[in-house]
């Protein structure tokens, strides 16, 4: 399994330790808002280096939205569309909650786990700008911007946050790209937290999560276009000290193993007889101190499938490879039958 080093965020909230902020742009706009709508457009479109808001500013329900593939040969790794396996077309709407995209697995302890499958991505994350005033309050109705989607180079589902500051006469949504960023020469600051938020086509569903939070998708922007993407918080994540996606062992086993003519990801996980519950074994779970929704993925011999049941057995199976690759498999369940 070859390592994806494209990279893509989104981003809804930002932790930092105990206190969760919320960010502009993420959970819709709100009719109340004291601020400006940021749907006005000024008459001159042309920069002002003395005023931010002599730029034009756009209404994202007006914008031109981008397309996203996720399964072209730039983008995938494991899940590449060709002529068998049916994955849906560009900007086609993802249904996540069937197979491939979902995997019945085991906690440490042996309980059953679920989670999503959403391919390998880097432990580089890729960087989502979130707006605030100078007083620390977001920017309402402000969406959050990227510079990276599906395919391009630097994409990664897991997103570094940047705050960028703007002054009292910001109108919202007159930022909608990292160029504009640039030119208006805004003061940016990087955070040490990181969201998983997959870009993924517009109408796309993956309705599980393992803890409240909302299931829809969220609105950003992309060079001046609308994109889509969820937000999986089952556990906060912080940059390591190298300023990477923190990871977690994953186990698994192939119907193939690797070393054999096709065999790997390819011939598909082992399941249990008349099911579909695999012996993959998670060693964190949401809530664990040392848990990660991006699995460093060990190879064991499908010889011992029968004695896996959980992370010690697992362990003690024999390993065909370590480190294989690193892949972003929220956890959304927990004991489920």
């Amino acid at each position: 399994m070859s390592n994806n080093d494209t990279t893509r965020r989104r981003v809804l909230k930002l932790a930092g330790g105990a206190m969760v902020v919320t960010l502009a742009g993420c959970t819709g706009s709100e009719d109340d808002s004291d601020e400006p709508s940021g749907n006005d457009s000024m008459d001159d479109g042309s920069m002002d280096d003395d005023s931010i808001t002599e730029t034009r500013t756009t209404d994202p329900a007006e914008a031109p939205r981008a397309e996203i593939d996720r399964f072209s040969e730039e983008a995938g790794t494991l899940m590449v569309r060709n002529e068998m396996n049916d994955l849906p077309d560009p900007n086609e709407p993802i249904d996540f909650d069937q197979g491939p995209f979902v995997t019945q697995g085991l906690g440490p302890d042996g309980t059953a786990v679920e989670y999503y499958n959403f391919d390998v991505q880097p432990t580089a994350p890729a960087p989502i700008y979130a707006f605030f005033r100078e007083n620390g309050d977001p920017v309402k109705d402000q969406l959050n911007v990227i510079d990276v989607i599906p395919g391009d180079e630097g994409y990664n589902d897991f997103w570094h946050v940047h705050e960028v500051t703007v002054p009292d006469d910001y109108e919202a949504n007159t930022v909608t790209s990292g160029a504009d960023l640039m030119e208006h020469d805004l003061e940016t600051t990087d955070t040490d937290s990181i969201k998983n938020c997959p870009v993924v086509p517009e109408g796309s569903t993956a309705a599980k999560r393992a803890g409240d939070e909302d299931e829809g998708l969220v609105e950003g922007w992309y060079e001046g276009e609308v994109v889509s993407y969820f937000l999986f918080e089952e556990a906060p994540l912080e940059a390591t000290d190298s300023n990477e996606v923190p990871v977690s062992p994953i186990y698994v086993s192939f119907n193939t193993n690797p070393d054999e003519d096709g065999g790997g990801p390819q011939s598909g996980f082992m399941t249990e007889e008349m099911s579909d519950q695999t012996h993959n074994v998670v060693a964190s779970l949401p809530g664990d101190e040392s848990y990660s929704p991006l699995w460093s993925v060990t190879v064991y011999d499908n010889a011992d499938f029968e004695d896996v049941s959980d992370l010690e057995s697992a362990t003690s199976a024999t390993v065909l490879a370590t480190d294989t690759a690193t892949v972003n498999c929220p956890v959304v369940s927990v004991g489920m039958e």
